[in-house]
């Protein structure tokens, strides 16, 4: 079975930095694409960032390019999503995602299959 853990999140002040990890266990992670979202309180789940297999491809939404990198450790079965220069209305729960086969990266919630339980990101004026 499929899970995906994330970690990293935290209360932070704006103009600061968190970097989130996105661990999966029960298959082997660098064969798929993996993708970040986001869901505010009251809001609909949204895009932030996506790498592909191998890592050569990645894609953000316009929000985040410039302030969010996402890569990911072979070895370590691992995602990352370094954010920078922080601001309030990132705050949210964050996700990671992987699809059930890996046919590319994309920025629809639909195209994934498998998510985590989320990390919590607050962000303080």
């Amino acid at each position: 079975q499929v899970q995906l853990v994330e970690s990293g999140g935290g209360l932070v002040q704006a103009g600061g930095s968190l970097r989130l990890s996105c661990a999966a266990s029960g298959r082997p992670f660098s064969n798929y694409a993996v993708g970040w979202f986001r869901q505010a309180p009251g809001k609909e789940r949204e895009f932030v960032a996506a790498i592909s297999w191998n890592g050569a491809t990645t894609y953000f939404a316009d929000s985040m390019k410039g302030r969010f990198t996402i890569s990911r450790d072979k070895a370590k079965n691992t995602v990352y999503l370094q954010m920078n220069s922080l601001k309030p209305e990132d705050t949210a729960v964050y996700y990671c995602a992987s699809p059930l086969v890996d046919s590319g990266i994309y920025s629809r919630a639909s195209k994934y299959d498998y998510w985590g339980q989320g990390t919590q990101v607050t962000v303080s004026s």
